[in-house]
């Protein structure tokens, strides 16, 4: 099977990095495309991908084709995080104790459909380097540290369940906002901060969001 995940630019795209900070973390293999963002042409290209015309998005060609045959795309990173479950269960993408497991499950859950006050007053840059002095957010950015600070607190070390799974991809973007806008963390869950920022999969990613041109001035000021 031959995977090839769409992405956004790597220094602001932290639903790409979602997907591919797992993969390369648990060494499944892919190649990358990247559509950079906000361009007069990003969503006609990724329309001809995923019909939501947003990254990531994974294409698949199953083995056997020919490399002009049609695959299929699976769009949306929890989408793509359980098409990979289901075809690497030997990663352990998901954790084996069933209670865990639902756990890690709600949790990425959580990520993807909440944190909007800690998102908007910390936008993700990940080339950019921390901020001198922590960003004063308001109390709904505040509201989602601390949630955020009481899951890192619960993690089993070094990872949010032990070995680096799925939940930790989810968790890394949050992880470098609350790195480079300088935000306050508890002990406990900075040591979780530390080693999600501190695993390789991690640094690949952001040095190629270093060696990238691009610039969204709106995400670069703060």
């Amino acid at each position: 099977m031959d995977l090839t995940l769409f992405i956004g630019n790597k220094a602001y795209s932290s639903w790409s990095a979602r997907p591919w900070l797992l993969m390369k973390a648990l060494d499944i293999p892919f190649a990358e495309n990247v559509v950079p963002l906000y361009l007069e042409d990003s969503r006609a290209k990724m329309l001809v991908v995923a019909p939501t015309g947003k990254v990531p998005a994974l294409s698949v060609r199953p083995s056997g084709r020919s490399r002009d045959a049609d695959g299929f795309a699976v769009w949306d990173s929890l989408a793509i995080v359980e098409f990979l479950h289901e075809h690497f269960p030997e990663k352990n993408i998901w954790p084996r104790d069933a209670e865990q497991r639902a756990r890690a499950r709600s949790l990425c859950a959580e990520m993807h459909s909440g944190f909007q006050g800690l998102r908007q007053a910390c936008p993700t840059n990940f080339r950019r380097a921390p901020r001198t002095t922590p960003l004063d957010i308001d109390e709904s950015a505040r509201e989602n540290l601390a949630r955020i600070e009481a899951i890192f607190s619960q993690a089993e070390g070094p990872f949010l369940f032990g070995a680096y799974g799925a939940a930790d991809a989810y968790f890394t973007p949050i992880a470098s906002r609350i790195a480079t806008y300088r935000l306050p963390l508890a002990e406990k869950a900075r040591a979780t901060c530390d080693a999600l920022l501190a695993h390789p999969a991690f640094a690949a990613w952001r040095d190629g969001a270093a060696k990238e041109s691009w610039i969204i001035e709106r995400w670069e000021n703060l």
